[in-house]
């Protein structure tokens, strides 16, 4: 008796071939994906965070989480900031680094940096000035005196007492310089600081040979920190740059967070 031949059934071999096809192509997809990401993330750039007002501690835990590194490579003494928080970082808030990118730091010391006071008699006012910042001292008041030179640095005082070169101050002592004023150099004019933040703003002022008288912060100005990057959006005198004021006139600023207070300035037609 003859043996019947068996025969696959043809739909049955389709299935198989579509079902090695399905699982060959998601084979494929999953390791192009991983790839692709292994690829992405090697090159992939990363927001760095806002450190300020962080502790040491609590930066490098958030710096971890983002893939970065935090190191401190300064320090400044404020007095009405927190002692050991973060005061300023470099790349900046928002910036956009690469993976493990470092961090550095500034934090306000928890003890106050010895100075030692420069000898400033003899300079400009503008090197003085320089002079003071990058020891970590910072302008006060400018007291003019009738001289011969105009902006000449005649002095410099501290708390109203004159201060010997040499002399030991806390970091961040503000520091009086009475300067000399010539009767026929003795005029300038009031800079345009509305959009500045505040130090911007008082730099440029003083750098115009004129004083702050005060500095007014509205309602959004809440801490150190938000004065810090208080916005100028009105000034007394007003700008110009036509009517001169005699030099270490005053110049009021008021200030906000808020930057739709910020008016916003005609464009010049030539």
């Amino acid at each position: 008796m003859a043996k019947k031949k068996v025969c696959k059934k043809p739909w049955m071999e389709i299935l198989l071939h579509i079902a090695a096809g399905v699982a060959l192509a998601v084979l494929l997809f999953l390791f192009v994906k991983v790839s692709l990401n292994l690829y992405t993330r090697h090159g992939k750039e990363l927001v760095v965070p806002d450190f300020s007002n962080m502790t040491y501690q609590e930066a490098a835990s958030l710096a971890k989480k983002h893939h970065m590194r935090v190191t401190v490579t300064d320090s400044v003494f404020l007095k009405r900031m927190k002692r050991g928080a973060v005061y300023r970082q470099s790349p900046a808030p928002g910036s956009h680094v690469k993976k493990d990118k470092l961090v550095t730091l500034t934090i306000n010391a928890k003890n106050p940096r010895t100075i030692t006071m420069p000898d400033l008699v003899g300079l400009s006012m503008r090197q003085a000035k320089a002079e003071l910042l990058s020891r970590g001292l910072m302008l006060g008041h400018l007291i003019y005196k009738q001289d011969m030179a105009t902006n000449n640095v005649l002095q410099q005082l501290c708390d109203g007492v004159e201060i010997e070169p040499g002399t030991a101050l806390v970091s961040s002592s503000s520091i009086d310089l009475v300067v000399g004023l010539n009767g026929r150099d003795c005029d300038t004019y009031v800079p345009d600081v509305i959009g500045l933040k505040q130090m911007s703003a008082v730099g440029v002022v003083q750098d115009n040979s004129l004083n702050i008288k005060t500095l007014r912060f509205d309602e959004t100005v809440r801490d150190y920190d938000d004065s810090l990057n208080a916005l100028v959006w009105r000034q007394i005198p007003e700008p110009s740059d036509s009517i001169s004021v005699s030099m270490g006139s005053e110049v009021t600023l008021y200030l906000t967070i808020d930057e739709n207070r910020i008016p916003v300035k005609e464009e010049v037609v030539q």
